[in-house]
């Protein structure tokens, strides 16, 4: 029998083989499978491959391919409370919470992956994060064989990152939210590149049908919808999270660079870093087929054919480049299997 490709799997389209592939379609089916999965050395659950960085001799250990669906609701005087199965694809959860007017994840449209991937990362965009929504998840843990409900609180969730990422290891199961309804007001636009482009003041109510279309614009633009035709979204969208650094290193930085206030440090804009570090759109290291895309500076595609180690190549230039001119080194936000990066 063929081995499964993960380059067939993840939306960067590079890695090679699993030795072994099992699909879930059930809930129950996840849990035997993952169960299974632990009796190997390695074992991965995928579910979407859209945060996903595969070296090219493979997985020597089992995957589970995550493909449950379900939506349960149930509504009260204040909102919605909604339970999503791991399996089901992001976006189209999202277009479902705003054709039923739930409010809440309209400005995370458009994001690649699969639902039980996104509390891992915490994913966020337009300011929003969906430890806004998050309420609780259902998760089979590794260390203990127990499957539990597991309120937001108990995994750390920040920047593109939670328990989840950084040592719990297991598997989501079933994630639970708790959601507004629409209202004749809408929603606040808490983005300033967002409300620029609806023409409204930060802060102001818009219908979320409107919000999420151009949310959808805006990230079309940028190549981060997926369209298997456009070598701009054959990614795994940013491929570098944006720093945190302090204060007062933060002063040391051409005054023009872009900051936001993060507790007591300062956000940089990783984007900002990379252009000014002399990186450009279109850049590819000569002779790969991997290049920083077109439309967006911090997504590392796949122009057709290139490898994960030609991908990894081009993300340390990146690194180097900036770490030379700026001294701030960026952190990959993919999860990465293999020792591509190290």
């Amino acid at each position: 029998m063929t081995e499964p490709v993960l380059a067939d799997l993840t939306t960067l389209r590079v890695g090679g083989s699993a030795a072994r592939l099992l699909t879930a379609t059930t809930t129950d089916e996840f849990v035997a499978h993952v169960t299974t999965a632990w009796d190997d050395d390695e074992w991965l659950v995928l579910g979407g491959g859209s945060n996903l960085l595969v070296a090219d001799d493979g997985f020597d250990g089992t995957v589970v391919l995550v493909r449950t669906t379900g939506v349960e609701h149930e509504s009260d005087g204040n909102g919605v409370t909604v339970r999503v199965a791991a399996g089901e694809p992001w976006d189209a959860f999202v277009a479902t919470t705003v054709e039923r007017g739930w409010t809440g994840l309209e400005a995370l449209s458009g994001i690649p992956g699969t639902v039980g991937a996104a509390p891992v990362q915490n994913i966020g965009a337009y300011g929003v994060e969906l430890s806004d929504v998050l309420t609780r998840i259902e998760f089979l843990d590794a260390a203990t064989g127990e499957r539990a409900w597991v309120p937001a609180a108990e995994l750390a969730l920040g920047y593109r990152t939670s328990t989840l990422k950084h040592g719990r290891r297991g598997a989501v199961l079933t994630v639970e939210f708790r959601l507004g309804t629409a209202s004749d007001a809408g929603v606040a636009v808490r983005y300033a590149q967002l409300a620029g482009s609806l023409g409204v003041e930060l802060g102001a109510f818009v219908d979320p049908v409107t919000v999420r279309s151009e949310v959808l614009r805006l990230r079309g633009s940028k190549g981060m919808v997926l369209d298997p035709d456009d070598h701009d979204t054959w990614s795994a969208g940013s491929f570098f999270t944006n720093p945190i650094v302090s204060a007062a290193f933060a002063e040391t930085l051409p005054a023009e660079a872009p900051r936001w206030p993060a507790g007591g440090d300062v956000k940089l804009s990783a984007a900002w870093l990379i252009e000014h570090a002399g990186v450009h759109r279109g850049y590819a290291v000569p002779g790969s087929r991997a290049a920083i895309s077109s439309k967006h500076t911090l997504a590392l595609t796949n122009r057709g054919g290139a490898t994960a180690a030609q991908v990894a190549e081009l993300a340390r230039y990146v690194q180097v480049t900036v770490l030379n001119r700026f001294g701030v080194a960026l952190v990959p936000e993919p999860v990465v299997v293999g020792d591509l990066l190290a």
